[in-house]
């Protein structure tokens, strides 16, 4: 019934209690989800957790967050990508929150990781997952710069899901027109996201995804404790809230949105 966009399974917090996770996700008729890796040195153990479940997934990438850690090559992500059950590139983008006392020019390394991840997505024809916080200009410069948009190469723009999105409307709107998804997670539900709700408000059910991050950002009312996929609900009944629908309509819109952004998922 419901899908998971975007998880991190492999993270300790999860991978202690695995067997239980798997358990709760089953009674919450969660049926599907997303683990999204977020450095290369974690991608086997999280391609292993794809490839062992038959409801689980992978994508490949490297956090923009993630400092001190491999670097990724076009080849490694390429390398990556093809092998089975991966279905995205990423999590990827631009993450400009914790600059401390460096500039926007001092983080061009992050925004060279942006463009490789870009150029293997449309190498391989699979979907971004995007991360942007307090860079969200830059990250759609940039999109739109490597993305291919209008330049007749005979390849296909790049596409994806602006994941845990927290931006404004009007990067929503920049985000749709470029033909990408928006995922909300359980920050949706928090009572001070008025904003972020009405935002919401604004996604077309067509274009939009659910997702809980876990094991962060816990919705209301388990905000503060460690997430699960388990939990993915609490989102589509927000969803449907605001969209003045029933949750089952919003469940089975979104994991129909997931099929068809993630559409390795159909044929593997």
């Amino acid at each position: 019934m419901f899908t998971d966009s975007h998880c991190h399974l492999n993270f300790p917090e999860l991978r202690e209690q695995f067997p239980a996770i798997l358990q709760a996700m089953a009674d919450a008729q969660v049926d599907r989800a997303l683990c999204i890796c977020t450095t290369m040195e974690e991608f086997d153990d999280v391609h292993a957790l794809a490839r062992d479940h038959a409801h689980l997934w992978a994508t490949v990438g490297v956090h923009p967050d993630s400092e001190d850690v491999i670097e990724p090559s076009l080849q490694d992500l390429l390398d990556g990508a093809a092998r089975p059950k991966v279905v995205g590139i990423g999590e990827t983008g631009l993450d400009y929150y914790r600059l401390g006392d460096r500039s926007l020019a001092d983080m061009e390394w992050q925004r060279e990781r942006f463009r490789v991840h870009i150029r293997a997505a449309r190498q391989t024809g699979l979907p971004l997952v995007i991360h942007t916080r307090s860079a969200s200009d830059d990250t759609l410069d940039i999109l739109r710069e490597e993305g291919g948009f209008g330049t007749g190469d005979g390849r296909a723009p790049a596409r994806g899901v602006f994941h845990c999105f927290t931006e404004t409307a009007e990067v929503a709107r920049a985000a749709l027109d470029l033909n990408f998804y928006i995922s909300f997670s359980g920050i949706l539900t928090f009572r001070n996201a008025a904003d972020l709700r009405e935002t919401a408000r604004l996604v077309p059910l067509e274009r939009l995804l659910i997702e809980t991050d876990s094991p962060y950002l816990a919705p209301v009312p388990h905000r503060g404790k460690v997430n699960t996929p388990a939990l993915v609900p609490h989102v589509a009944a927000q969803v449907a809230e605001l969209k003045g629908l029933p949750v089952e309509a919003v469940a089975e819109a979104t994991s129909r949105n997931f099929e068809r952004l993630f559409d390795r998922v159909m044929v593997a």
